[in-house]
């Protein structure tokens, strides 16, 4: 029995992750498989290359200087195959991106979705979820994070504002009024957004040039880790919430969500795309850093035609 390519291919990435089950998401297999193909490579080789439990997998002494040996040659295959492509102008392999759900689904699709037509040879793999993920534990290439982004080793490319707004409904205004200055917060319903650090937390531009950003801790009854759930539970007149205007726009402009303290916006975010560092980044992750930057160069498609004062783009 010979050792086939996908079999080493799979042994190193369950070295690499320590998991089975984590190798095979890098791979876009199922755990079946990738078992198998490390099973097969140990009866080719003749020897155990892990010592399996049912907590773990664990590499054995030959397992090791196996994958010594093998990374290497993998990550050089890797740069020769990138570099052959970028020689003949066509971009090819697997890309893995992540974003959170509501902006993937609502603006980073369409972008992304071109850029696949455009490359008929790359293979994308979309991973839409509000979990922060680990780029380079769970083999993503690039991920779009929306926000400040905290300190680390990633490298981020700035692609676009996204400007925030308080909401509610129409109903809710009606019954508990508009509070008329962000103190007033305080005595309203607040929907909370489950994955942000500090969700009660709510800051606001200074009132000044140069001031401190002005702030306030809320409260309510209802914690939510999706924005677009979050906008339905401010429709149906649960609460006041920060949305995102990416989200909150076709609500504003219909009439279903109400801005609340126009005068005084939310601190905004922005929306970057990140990804590992490497000494040599694929021509087709360059190639897509460009195209997200095209994509949304300008202003936010999101934003445009939008009436009132915390709702224009930001001048200067």
């Amino acid at each position: 029995m010979r050792w086939r390519f996908e079999d080493v291919t799979a042994f190193v990435e369950v070295v690499e992750t320590g998991s089975i089950t984590t190798a095979a998401r890098r791979l876009n297999l199922s755990k079946s498989v990738v078992s198998k193909r490390v099973a097969d490579l140990e009866a080719a080789l003749g020897t155990t290359l892990f010592r399996r439990t049912t907590r773990s997998v664990v590499p054995t002494d030959h397992g090791l200087l196996l994958h010594e040996r093998m990374r290497g040659l993998l990550r050089q295959l890797d740069q020769t195959v990138d570099e052959l492509a970028e020689a003949t102008g066509r971009l090819r392999g697997r890309l893995r991106v992540a974003a959170p759900m509501s902006f993937g689904s609502l603006h980073l699709a369409p972008v992304l979705i071109a850029f696949a037509a455009r490359h008929p040879e790359i293979e994308l793999v979309l991973d839409f979820d509000d979990r922060m993920v680990d780029l380079q534990r769970d083999g993503y290439d690039l991920a779009v994070r929306i926000g400040r982004l905290p300190p680390s080793s990633l490298i981020a490319r700035r692609l676009c504002s996204s400007r925030r707004v308080v909401c509610c409904s129409p109903a809710y205004a009606a019954r508990h009024g508009l509070p008329e200055s962000v103190e007033a917060l305080a005595g309203h319903c607040c929907i909370e957004y489950a994955h942000a650090p500090g969700s009660r937390l709510w800051q606001f531009e200074p009132g000044e040039p140069g001031g401190e950003p002005r702030s306030v801790i809320v409260r309510g009854r209802i914690s939510v880790n999706n924005g677009e759930t979050m906008c339905a539970a401010v429709e149906a007149g649960l609460g006041l919430a920060v949305l995102p205007l990416f989200i909150a726009a076709d609500g504003l402009r219909r009439g279903s969500l109400v801005p609340v303290l126009e005068e005084i916006p939310p601190l905004a975010d922005a929306v970057h795309a990140v990804w590992p560092p490497s000494r040599h980044l694929p021509p087709r992750v360059r190639a897509l850093i460009a195209h997200l930057q095209q994509g949304f160069a300008g202003e936010p498609p999101w934003e445009r035609d939008l009436a009132g004062p915390a709702l224009q783009p930001a001048r200067g």
